[in-house]
């Protein structure tokens, strides 16, 4: 029976080898890189609708905006990196940020919806993956 045999560059082998110890710090850096894009984007659309063609003048006092933020990384029990972009709780007045921010993307019966987290996450996709690119890239130079 026939059989080959290839030998690998040692420095190759060594980069696999980092790669495979360093797993878990790299995808956390890429994702985040990957959630800053998206995050920018949401709190950009999010600015632009907040009191945008309102019966009544707007009475935003930021908090919906400064309660924007992302979580850390954190791997679910079947092995999957997640990240999360969305609203901390806990408003001074005792409404739920998320509850605020579904009413404004959704609208209700008298409010129309003012999309503003679908469409950033369209025009940010393209942007997000090549962050995420980047930064593999760049982490995996670096081994």
């Amino acid at each position: 029976m026939a059989s080959i045999k290839m030998k690998m560059p040692d420095d190759f082998l060594n980069k696999l080898s980092n790669l495979g110890t360093h797993t878990d710090e790299i995808v956390s850096k890429v994702l985040m890189a990957g959630a800053e894009v998206v995050e920018k984007e949401v709190r950009d659309d999010l600015q632009s609708v907040i009191g945008k063609d309102t019966k009544h003048p707007s009475q935003s006092t930021g908090q919906l905006i400064a309660s924007l933020g992302t979580a850390s990384v954190k791997q679910d029990r079947d092995g999957v990196f997640n990240v999360k972009i969305g609203f901390a709780e806990n408003r001074s007045d005792g409404k739920s940020n998320a509850m605020i921010a579904s009413v404004i993307e959704y609208g209700k019966s008298n409010q129309k919806a003012k999309p503003f987290l679908k469409p950033a996450l369209r025009k940010s996709k393209d942007a997000c993956v090549n962050a995420m690119v980047r930064k593999l890239d760049e982490e995996v130079s670096k081994l």
